[in-house]
């Protein structure tokens, strides 16, 4: 009889990666030896993956903050084609959008999960937290629901260059599903109308927000502080297994 392979632990990976996918903070980059700690601790990635990750978290922590925000906003807030709601791929403007926020923002609320910023329930980073208080299993189920439209944006930052294309691919391993091809396709030509618009076009589209994001101190519901909570636990766990 085979065995089953067993069942890595992902909690601070998926944590580490909602971390990255936030808008920069000085805190996020001071946090970086302790996200690499936290995702070898784990060892739920390849280590392909992970490798993949080196060069945003040598960016986040080396390069001028204010560039590593402009970057960002350029990045995400520039076209639909690239934004980190979930559902803006699936329904765009249309009527069902609205009660699919609703819904997720009810199994948010049903799993315990406290909202403390203004982003929207469907927002990537904050879904990667909420699944981040799931078991292994429970959290490969949810982020496979959404797997097409993971895979679509890890291609569009891929062929953007950019090294948040990792994170994006990062989250599809931890799935660890296989993407449906016309579902992705289907996707895959939203918003192409997004690459004939300038800039400016764009942006005069773009919904307005205000106030002032959780994820600018480094993720949703102190990610960052969870992490390093979870780190001196191990650490402690450690020092008592040796003496």
């Amino acid at each position: 009889m085979a065995r089953k392979k067993p069942v890595r632990p992902m909690s601070l990976t998926l944590r580490t990666l909602a971390a990255l996918l936030g808008y920069p903070s000085k805190e996020l980059g001071e946090a970086v030896p302790e996200l690499r700690a936290a995702m070898a601790q784990e060892g739920a990635l390849s280590p392909s993956s992970t490798a993949a990750l080196e060069p945003l978290l040598a960016d986040l922590s080396t390069r001028e903050l204010f560039d590593l925000q402009a970057d960002y906003s350029e990045l995400f807030d520039s076209t639909r084609r690239l934004s980190l709601h979930l559902f803006e791929h699936v329904h765009g403007d249309g009527k069902d959008r609205g009660q699919a926020m609703s819904d997720l923002g009810l199994e948010y609320i049903n799993h315990g999960l406290e909202m403390t910023s203004n982003e929207l329930p469907d927002y990537i980073p904050l879904f990667l937290e909420f699944t981040a208080q799931l078991s292994p299993e429970e959290a490969r189920d949810w982020l496979r629901e959404p797997i097409e439209v993971l895979t679509v944006l890890a291609e569009r930052l891929t062929e953007r260059e950019t090294p948040y294309a990792a994170v994006l691919s990062a989250v599809v391993e931890l799935a660890d599903g296989r993407p449906d091809a016309e579902r992705v396709e289907e996707i895959g030509k939203a918003f192409a109308e997004d690459e004939t618009k300038s800039v400016d076009e764009l942006w005069e589209e773009a919904p307005v927000s205000f106030g002032t994001s959780a994820y600018d101190n480094g993720g949703p519901t102190g990610v960052i502080a969870r992490i390093r909570a979870s780190n001196r636990a191990h650490k402690s766990n450690e020092g008592a297994q040796h003496e």
